[in-house]
């Protein structure tokens, strides 16, 4: 069921009825020759999702636009998602929702309720080949953010429970969504500030086959009025989207690089037992030729 938002509430405020607040959209059914759009896109209303598919054979994460007719599937690195003023919000003033930001902060939101002013922005498991040949499901992951503020993605339940924040920008590490095959779920988009925001995403499953399929690429967004499209479009990312997440240090290594560039400490802990026991031997040698001359003299 597809409900408006009305635009003086905030999405994650607990004053949103439970059955506005579960909305989520119905099943959808996406034809397996469902065409790829070659051109660039500006996506400001309607309704979108970010899914995996199989493009001239290559697992490949793109966007889902519903926004015209036919429905068309398109490349994130040709794609910006537009956020207009309109869908500046309050933060409400509720401990819940105090990792957005401070009560009263207006923030700019695309919410897991459809609001027909601004793009409705999901994800889906449901392109035809992907649903054949990937065992049980996709981990969709946040590998990293750039731009001004701060990204936050949760789902708000019907019950009035506490928000389930999926990817939060002011954490380090990667953040894993799991989503089974044959999936459409929407969810809320906070963004903090205005700007351009480029959000690196993963899409990793294992096959039915045993084998492993992955892609990272970038989402794009240009948030608030004054900010230009084509700037979301053109923009780089500092770090590669397919190059791959730094391996996490074991102690060892972390040990290794407290020490510096020097030799290991084993090697040094050798050479000054070495050390030592030269000196001790010259020092026995030293001792002994004095004795001896010692009794020589006597």
């Amino acid at each position: 069921m597809r409900r408006s938002l009305p635009s003086a509430l905030l999405v994650v405020v607990a004053l949103l009825t439970p059955a506005a607040a579960s909305a989520q959209p119905t099943d959808q059914t996406i034809a397996p020759d469902q065409r790829i759009a070659a051109d660039e896109a500006v996506l400001s209303r309607g309704h979108v999702d970010i899914g995996p598919r199989y493009a001239d054979g290559a697992w490949k994460l793109m966007v889902h636009d519903d926004t015209g007719d036919p429905a068309v599937w398109r490349d994130l690195d040709r794609t910006a998602f537009q956020v207009p003023d309109k869908a500046l919000l309050t933060v409400p003033d509720n401990p819940a929702y105090a990792f957005i930001g401070k009560p009263g902060a207006r923030v700019h939101v695309l919410p897991q309720v459809q609001n027909p002013d601004v793009t409705w922005v999901g994800w889906n498991t449901q392109d035809p080949q992907v649903m054949e040949t990937v065992d049980r499901g996709v981990t969709l992951t946040l590998t990293g953010v750039e731009g001004p503020g701060e990204l936050f993605v949760y789902l708000q339940a019907g019950n009035f429970g506490a928000a389930d924040v999926l990817w939060n920008s002011t954490k380090p590490e990667r953040q894993d969504i799991w989503v089974d095959t044959n999936t459409h779920t929407h969810a809320n988009w906070v963004f903090t500030a205005p700007g351009v925001y480029l959000v690196q995403v993963e899409a990793h499953a294992k096959l039915v086959d045993g084998k492993e399929v992955r892609n990272t690429t970038t989402l794009r967004f240009a948030v608030g009025d004054a900010v230009d499209p084509e700037a979301a479009l053109a923009a780089t990312p500092r770090t590669s989207a397919n190059a791959a997440p730094p391996a996490a240090a074991s102690e060892k290594d972390v040990a290794a690089d407290d020490r510096g560039s020097g030799p290991p400490l084993g090697v040094v802990a050798l050479i000054a037992a070495v050390v030592v026991l030269g000196v001790l031997v010259v020092v026995v040698l030293v001792r002994g030729r004095a004795a001896k001359r010692q009794g020589t003299s006597g």
